[in-house]
């Protein structure tokens, strides 16, 4: 037990923390470079839009994918653990690649979620998904437009179900680990839906109840 304990402390100590240091500074260079562009075409070109219009802009997309900023970090984190945390909130694509990615490489090497191993198989997983996207993206680029162009419409439309099958994909996944909570969260998304409750609180509802949901169950278990 000392012995475990010894190395949780170092792995805290040489990982870790490094991680939460470096991890807080790229996301907030993340965050001053993505105003960049915009700043240099508005001084270059004299096109700065009026605070006024900056804000009203900003409430627009706060009134749709506010509920999200809470959500995901609380929802994604047991998966991606501390450094894909922040690998994946600063290379984008969270939901449909950087969560899916963190979880196969789970699967396929068989740690136990939330542990230390865990952690630092989602972190490969992460990175390779992202070096794999950047050659991705820029392969895409280059000939996208060409690519796209010769496909039939009938292979576009199928990109269309691309994310829900991911998602449906994952939910799967991990519904098979926790049958119950996996049902319980299936019924009530279909509850939610049917009474007509918008998107913005079907999502926290459904993550956060079924949340409370695993840990009850999970204590009576242990009883």
């Amino acid at each position: 037990m000392e012995n475990l304990t010894n190395q949780d402390q170092q792995y805290e100590q040489q990982f870790t923390k490094p991680v939460i240091k470096m991890g807080r500074i790229l996301n907030l260079l993340g965050v001053l470079f993505s105003f960049l562009p915009a700043l240099y075409i508005s001084i270059r070109y004299d096109a700065f839009p009026g605070a006024a219009n900056i804000l009203k802009g900003w409430a627009l997309i706060a009134a749709i994918f506010g509920s999200y900023y809470i959500i995901e970090p609380i929802s994604y984190f047991p998966i991606l653990g501390l450094p894909g945390t922040f690998m994946g909130f600063i290379s984008g694509n969270l939901g449909n690649m950087r969560v899916p990615c963190s979880a196969l490489a789970q699967e396929a090497v068989g740690v136990e979620g939330g542990t230390n191993k865990a952690e630092l198989v989602s972190t490969l997983g992460i990175a390779g998904s992202i070096i794999t996207n950047i050659i991705v993206t820029v392969l895409a680029a280059v000939a996208g437009s060409y690519i796209i162009s010769i496909l039939p419409e009938s292979v576009l439309a199928a990109f269309d179900f691309i994310a829900p099958s991911i998602f449906g994909s994952m939910y799967a996944m991990f519904a098979i680990k926790d049958i119950k909570s996996g049902l319980f969260a299936l019924v009530l998304t279909v509850i939610l839906i049917k009474i007509g409750a918008p998107t913005f609180v079907i999502v926290p509802v459904t993550v956060f109840a079924t949340i409370f949901f695993g840990i009850k169950t999970r204590k009576k278990g242990e009883k």
